[in-house]
């Protein structure tokens, strides 16, 4: 009897908390991860060696750093030196307008490069780790968004010019919350140890007090459990 093979799919891995578990879910659900990760010009390399770790836990079936330059044009705390990270906002403050760190069109980006790959390995499902409930403020996490990329990206590629199969773009976590997020990660086996959600971390850990920091830690509070990631 012939082993059927399970379908590929690219998820993108930033080796945060949500992309990791993003992963899990991928492979719960029968697909074989092809996972792909940035360096985008971000200020830290904390996330990159993160997601090596997460991929290698995970024995992913191919992971692959694509190199790009956001930090050529700026416009983002993550990316600009002469802009500062926000730190010890309460949730009413995240909530209000788009944060210093967004960064310009970068799911756009992130995502057009995952339907390149994905055009490549004859894989129609694109994951993605973007939440709309517990970070609101960017616009390129919204679901009307991911909708609309997805209608795009069947009108401009040859598979779904010319294919049977629909492409999709996969946000298993877009109405979480953190700790919905979390409980789930760790019935999938995650070991967030190993990921880095810090916006602004050191050698020695996250910073636990940026959006990002405040957002996870509230999450792990709420599932009664201590985030095993180190914090400086």
């Amino acid at each position: 009897m012939n082993r059927v093979e399970p379908p590929a799919a690219v998820v993108l891995l930033s080796g945060g908390l949500d992309s990791a578990t993003v992963l899990a879910m991928a492979r719960a659900q029968g697909f074989s991860p092809h996972a792909m990760t940035f360096r985008y010009g971000q200020r830290h390399e904390a996330e990159l060696e993160a997601a090596r770790r997460v991929a290698a836990r995970e024995n992913v079936s191919d992971h692959v750093f694509v190199e790009i330059d956001l930090a050529q044009f700026g416009g983002s705390a993550l990316t600009d030196d002469d802009l500062e990270v926000p730190k010890g906002r309460d949730l009413s403050e995240m909530d209000d307008g788009i944060p210093v760190t967004y960064v310009p069109a970068r799911n756009t980006i992130f995502l057009s490069y995952a339907l390149a790959w994905a055009e490549v390995l004859g894989a129609v499902d694109l994951f993605i780790g973007v939440n709309a409930l517990d970070y609101s403020g960017y616009p390129d996490c919204r679901p009307e968004y991911i909708e609309a990329f997805a209608r795009m990206a069947n009108l401009a590629t040859r598979e779904g010019v010319e294919g049977e199969r629909e492409l999709r773009v996969h946000t298993p976590l877009i109405d979480l919350t953190k700790a919905q997020i979390i409980a789930k990660g760790l019935e999938l086996g995650v070991d967030y140890g190993l990921t880095s959600t810090c916006y602004d971390p050191t050698e020695a850990g996250a910073c636990g007090e940026c959006d990002a920091c405040l957002l996870r830690l509230k999450g792990f509070a709420e599932n009664g459990l201590t985030d095993p990631a180190p914090y400086r």
